[in-house]
């Protein structure tokens, strides 16, 4: 069968669901996995024919997305930032407004350093610690850019942390994960130079305005908090922080664009200083920067 004609079945069966440019990426993220070919292998070769064995995980990975399910689990993998992780239903898909809060702490290590009386000889140049890392992506995205820096990882989900040790294991970066509820959790084993978590924070009532993909397959309970108390994670994590970081230390969020205040204001109730609140690529209220 002709590529181009399994292409046009994609489009007939999903144009309803998806808009046609996200689609064309379905589909070429399926050739490049599946056929080992150029996402692009039409526009240089149109009449490209490909057998019944290699036509079938291209029609089997349709039925899935007829069904909503997200393409980076039919695939099983996903890119973050120089990462290729892998990812399933225990863990949320990474989002390119994650990457953009990865990069905001690697700037700043630019040109922060922490306070020399905190360093001593032979020691990790910085700590960090990763509040509820599901697949690990923000820890090994800061550990593999900052090799020198002394990454630890925290999740509820066991499940989640299988994931993300997986994912450490195979990017060769390494990364201390345990098992802790934040929510519970007061004092950390090590003063924390940087603090960062893109904790749940969609409200339920927000559902209703997400795609099925979303809310029919991602982890709930690392994206709902309940309506009546919808900082629920914030105002723990900003609690542990105030604790656990150095003087100096910084704290960040990613955070409900439509709380972008109220999470500022609990900020500012726990003495944070030089807060900072920074838009995403689309222009919402996506990252907040707090000092101790």
């Amino acid at each position: 069968m002709l590529l181009k004609e399994i292409k046009n079945i994609f489009h007939e069966e999903l144009d309803i669901s998806y808009p046609k440019e996200e689609v064309d990426s379905f589909f070429g993220l399926l050739v490049e996995h599946y056929l080992g070919l150029q996402r692009f292998v039409l526009a240089l070769q149109p009449d490209l024919v490909i057998s019944k064995e290699e036509e079938q995980p291209l029609f089997e990975a349709l039925a899935q997305l007829r069904l909503d399910r997200p393409v980076q689990y039919i695939l099983g993998k996903v890119h973050f930032m120089e990462l290729e992780l892998k990812v399933n239903e225990h863990v949320l898909i990474p989002r390119p407004e994650t990457e953009e809060l990865v990069r905001w702490i690697l700037d700043d290590f630019q040109t922060e350093r922490p306070p020399e009386r905190h360093v001593r000889a032979g020691s990790q140049s910085i700590t960090i610690l990763d509040i509820g890392t599901g697949s690990g992506c923000i820890a090994l995205a800061l550990g593999k850019n900052r090799p020198n820096a002394q990454v630890y990882a925290l999740d509820v989900s066991e499940e989640a942390l299988d994931v993300a040790q997986h994912n450490a294991i195979q990017n060769n970066v390494p990364i201390s994960f345990f098992k802790a509820d934040i929510l519970k959790l007061e004092r950390f084993s090590a003063p924390l130079d940087i603090i960062v978590s893109n904790p749940p924070y969609v409200r339920e009532l927000e559902k209703s305005h997400m795609q099925a993909n979303v809310t029919e397959y991602e982890p709930h309970g690392a994206l709902f908090v309940p309506d009546n108390d919808p900082l629920l994670f914030y105002r723990q994590i900003a609690f542990f922080a105030i604790r656990n970081l150095k003087p100096g230390g910084s704290l960040y969020l990613e955070i409900n664009q439509y709380l972008a205040q109220e999470t500022q204001q609990l900020l500012e109730d726990q003495n944070f200083t030089d807060i900072e609140v920074r838009k995403d690529v689309f222009g919402n209220d996506r990252m907040l920067k707090g000092r101790r």
